[in-house]
C-alpha cells in the first residue's frame, strides 16, 4: 500500500521520507471525501476512547494507520498476511519511537499473521480496525467470525470493504476495463475486469444488504457508510490527465456523488460484537 498508482514513490524505502511520501498521498485523498476535525479518520474512529482499549488492526500495510492509532491506545497490535508490511510497519513505528513521538507506555506489536486464523484468546481485544483487507481473503467470513471470536464482549470493530454499486461495478469496470481495453462484454466480462483493475489477487464486492446479511449473525451494524475517492469518478487510467481532471472536481461535489449518491466503492460499517447465540431478526 504504496499509493503509487499514477507515480512511483521517490524516497528511499522504509525513510522517514519514504512514508512521509506515502502518507501524504493517501492522507491528502482521505480528505476530499472524509474531512476530519482534527485527526484522519475521526469521523470513524473515538481516538478519545481507545486510551482504555487493546486495538487490533487486520492488514497493516505500510503502516499509515499503525502510526495513526497506536499512540492513543492502551496497547496495538496489527497482524498482516505479508512479511513485507511486517517489516515495513515495524521500521516506521520503530522511526517514530526514536523521534519521540509515540507517548504510550506499551510497544506496539506487529505480527505475521493469517486473520482467518488468528494466534490470539478469546477476548483480547476491545476494538479492531481494518481498512480494506478483509475483502481480499479467499474466506472473509472466516475472518468475521474469528474477529467475533478475539472481540471482548461489548467489543466493536470498524471495516472498510469494496462497495458493489451500479457506478462502481459496472460502468466503471465495463467502461475502462471492458471496451477502452479492446473487449466486447460477455459473460464474466465485467467481474474479470474489475479484479484486473483492483489491487491484490482477489477482491470481493458487497452491496449493503450482503454485507449486513453476511454479518448480521456476529455482530449489530450500527452504523453503514459509502465512501469514494473522486478518481472513481473517471473511468480511464491513472496518469497525468486523470490527476488533473481530479483536480478540477471540486471535493464537495465528489462527496456528493460518491458518498451521497452511493458511488463510491468503500463500504464502512461499525459493528459491536453479539453474545454467542444471540437470536437476529
Amino acid at each position: 500500500m504504496r499509493y503509487d498508482f499514477s507515480a512511483k514513490v521517490q524516497s528511499k524505502e522504509f525513510s522517514k521520507e519514504f512514508y512521509g511520501e506515502i502518507d501524504a498521498r493517501f492522507f491528502s485523498d482521505v480528505r476530499t471525501f472524509m474531512p476530519w476535525r482534527s485527526i484522519p479518520f475521526d469521523q470513524l474512529i473515538d481516538f478519545a476512547s481507545l486510551r482504555k482499549k487493546d486495538v487490533l488492526e487486520i492488514g497493516v500495510g505500510n503502516g499509515s494507520h499503525a502510526q495513526l492509532i497506536s499512540p492513543s491506545t492502551r496497547s496495538y497490535t496489527g497482524i498482516d498476511l505479508t512479511d513485507y508490511a511486517v517489516k515495513s510497519t515495524t521500521q516506521r513505528l520503530k522511526l517514530v519511537a526514536s523521534n519521540g513521538d509515540r507517548p504510550q507506555e506499551r510497544t506496539p506489536v506487529i505480527l505475521r499473521m493469517d486473520a482467518e486464523k488468528m494466534d490470539f484468546a478469546d477476548g483480547s481485544f476491545d476494538f479492531i480496525w481494518s481498512w480494506g483487507v478483509i475483502h481480499h481473503s479467499a474466506n472473509t467470513r472466516k475472518i468475521l467470525e474469528e474477529m467475533h471470536r478475539v472481540l471482548r464482549p461489548g467489543g466493536s470493530a470498524v471495516t472498510m470493504v469494496y462497495h458493489r454499486s451500479f457506478w462502481n461495478y459496472y460502468i466503471f469496470a465495463g467502461l475502462f476495463g471492458g471496451l477502452l481495453r479492446g473487449k466486447l462484454p460477455k459473460h464474466g466480462l465485467v467481474h474479470n475486469a474489475r479484479q484486473q483493475l483492483i489491487d491484490g489477487a482477489i477482491a470481493r464486492y458487497y452491496t449493503r444488504s450482503e454485507w449486513q446479511e453476511l454479518v448480521s449473525d456476529l455482530f449489530n451494524v450500527e452504523h453503514t457508510r459509502i465512501y469514494g475517492s473522486k478518481s472513481e469518478l473517471l473511468p480511464m487510467p491513472s496518469g497525468q490527465v486523470k490527476d488533473v481532471l481530479r483536480s478540477v472536481i471540486p471535493d464537495a461535489v465528489g462527496r456528493f456523488l460518491t458518498n451521497q449518491c452511493k458511488m463510491g466503492m468503500f463500504l464502512v460499517s461499525t459493528l459491536r460484537k453479539l453474545p454467542a447465540n444471540t437470536p437476529t431478526s
